[in-house]
């Protein structure tokens, strides 16, 4: 990441289980001013949540993460 020019576009990607506000969960930590988008399964089980945002630092991008890492069931991708 040293290489990198900060700010950058950084596309944060996760599927978790359709239920129980999970999706609202994430979305509730990641950028506000992100572009977010939402796919289903055919099944509706789970949602893939994809957010590309502007970025300061690899520690921000990290920060954000670990919190949605700690919520039960989330698949980091």
């Amino acid at each position: 990441m040293e290489t990198e020019t900060w700010p950058l576009k950084y596309m944060f990607k996760f599927i978790t289980p359709n239920n129980s506000g999970k999706v609202e969960e994430i979305k509730a930590l990641l950028p506000d001013h992100g572009e977010f988008s939402f796919k289903h399964t055919s099944s509706l089980k789970h949602v893939a949540i994809t957010c590309i945002a502007l970025m300061d630092s690899a520690d921000q991008i990290i920060e954000i993460t670990e919190k949605i890492d700690q919520i039960e069931g989330v698949l980091i991708l």
